[in-house]
């Protein structure tokens, strides 16, 4: 059972991958975590922390993390980077209509770039910002929960052995997540990553992911 200080916070970080690779990498302020690890460690021991010791028992946990590594580094490593700017995104209420109206676009609209991600109660549409209007007129007396324009896709196209190994979705993200990048969507098809997040943000995300390759690459 876990009743120290130390193992605490040792148990603490060994399930926060962002946490390990800032400590791993030597950016990370060890009173700075120390007090992001607070909460949890009075919460479980139901308790108030001395901050010193928390400090303390960051500078002795043992981080052995490498996101790039064995199996992943070489996906990573032979992964592509496309990217397709000027999107758009709707997201509205599941129903009957909608879903009918989705069937039609993409039987008339074969050719024209469209996405479609289906939850339980609601339904997200990515295509071409060029279409907005277009299919804007077909929803609009539907309940649409979000609009967003000027959006960007970033597709990462890798080799087959992603779709069985666990990890690699995570190294994507981690260095997107880093830099303060918030991601509008993401999903997958077969081998490739999709990310969807602002024009705004792309470059950042696209510089984070094209130095992630290249850094796998060098280990190869």
């Amino acid at each position: 059972m876990v009743n120290s200080i130390t193992e605490i916070v040792q148990n603490l970080i060994d399930n926060d991958p962002a946490l390990q690779d800032s400590l791993q990498r030597n950016y990370a302020n060890y009173s700075a975590v120390a007090r992001l690890l607070k909460p949890s460690v009075e919460k479980i021991l139901n308790k108030n922390i001395n901050i010193e010791s928390l400090v303390t028992s960051v500078k002795r946990a043992k981080v052995d993390y490498h996101l790039l590594q064995g199996k992943i580094n070489r996906i990573i490593a032979e992964s592509v980077i496309n990217l397709r700017t000027n999107m758009s995104k709707i997201s509205l209420e599941k129903s009957e209509h909608a879903l009918k109206t989705v069937r039609k676009i993409l039987s008339e609209c074969p050719q024209d770039f469209f996405q479609v991600l289906e939850g339980i109660s609601s339904i997200t549409l990515i295509f071409d910002q060029k279409i907005f209007s277009r299919v804007y007129k077909l929803f609009k007396d539907d309940n649409i929960l979000d609009i967003k324009r000027t959006l960007a896709e970033i597709i990462i196209n890798s080799p087959k052995e992603i779709i069985d190994t666990p990890g690699c979705a995570l190294a994507f993200y981690n260095p997107v997540s880093i830099r303060q990048v918030n991601i509008e969507e993401t999903m997958s098809c077969f081998t490739d990553t999709i990310i969807v997040l602002s024009m705004e943000d792309v470059g950042k995300a696209f510089i984070a992911l094209t130095d992630l390759i290249a850094e796998a690459r060098s280990r190869e």
